[in-house]
């Protein structure tokens, strides 16, 4: 069964999307919580106008995703953690750890489009890939440190 999007989903895809779906999960999940109609033909006509539309919207916004990134360029954070012997750290840490650290440094990233690629365990140099957009990933360097 087709659906389209009518916001990002992160197991699925991204806002006006068209993506293809089991039955039983767009009946019972997705289109009573208002995140997808059926992509009927004139859904799927309302939509083609819609883009048509907001096309001009759409690169603004992909542009200032690209220049949010180049400021951030290569930016690394440090992230201080309590640190027991031989460098391992108590708990892990998060993605709201690195949204509060960017927002320290005065970039506004919601935690959820902040994914850290590895587990954060252990005093060190780790990556994160932020999702600006979706055309526009970037990753950033950050440093855990002892407090």
């Amino acid at each position: 069964m087709e659906v389209i999007l009518k916001e990002d989903f992160a197991s699925l895809g991204y806002k006006n999307d068209v993506v293809k779906v089991k039955p039983g999960y767009a009946r019972n999940y997705l289109i009573p919580r208002g995140i997808a109609v059926l992509a009927t033909e004139s859904n799927k006509k309302v939509l083609a106008e819609n883009l048509r539309q907001a096309a001009h919207k759409a690169e603004r916004i992909k542009n200032e995703a690209l220049s949010l990134a180049e400021r951030i360029g290569s930016l690394v954070l440090e992230i201080p953690a309590k640190v027991g012997e031989n460098g391992k750290i108590f708990g892990s840490v998060t993605n709201t750890q690195l949204a509060e650290a960017l927002r320290v440094q005065g970039f506004d990233i919601d935690r959820k489009k902040i994914t850290i690629n590895d587990d954060v365990k252990m005093i060190g140099e780790y990556k994160a890939t932020l999702d600006l957009h979706r055309e526009v990933k970037h990753t950033i360097t950050f440093r855990v440190v002892g407090e």
